[in-house]
């Protein structure tokens, strides 16, 4: 059985995790990674929060997080949670931890008073936008740093 923990962005695990995840956005995409600013602040609650998902040999194998937006020049609007570094290891990947943790932070997201969670993806992560549309997320206007990108995909959920 799995378990999910709450964590900063700067913990060891979340740096390890998150360099995994670089690494496949390089693969995938052919370039240095995700180029988004991100902050350990950012995840700090009530503003945000970041999990890890923790495999019976207490070994960090998915994470997750969302920190808060608010209307800006990217396209946010108030009330948005914005989902960041949702990654499941190759080995852990179809025991369904991604839909588990996608659902702890919709549920923390809420409590938090956010009222929109909105994410941006790409067209080389199949599995995600397969993900992402079936936990009821729907295309939405393009946001973000990526919003001019071609590649760029754009999902939201009411909460």
């Amino acid at each position: 059985m799995h378990v999910i923990r709450r964590v900063s962005f700067d913990h060891p695990d979340a740096v390890k995790l998150n360099d995994q995840v670089q690494a496949e956005y390089a693969v995938r995409y052919g370039d240095d990674g995700d180029a988004t600013p991100l902050s350990p602040s950012d995840f700090e609650p009530p503003n945000g929060v970041y999990l890890i998902a923790y495999d019976e040999h207490d070994s960090p194998v998915a994470t997750g997080g969302w920190r808060t937006q608010d209307t800006n020049d990217e396209g946010y609007r108030d009330g948005d949670a914005e989902l960041k570094r949702m990654y499941v290891i190759e080995q852990a990947r179809g025991n369904g931890l991604a839909r588990r943790i996608l659902a702890a932070l919709e549920e923390d997201a809420r409590a938090a008073g956010r009222v929109r969670m909105v994410l941006e993806t790409g067209i080389k992560q199949p599995e995600a936008i397969a993900l992402y549309t079936s936990s009821g997320y729907e295309p939405c206007e393009k946001f973000g740093y990526y919003r001019h990108y071609e590649s760029s995909r754009c999902y939201a959920k009411a909460l």
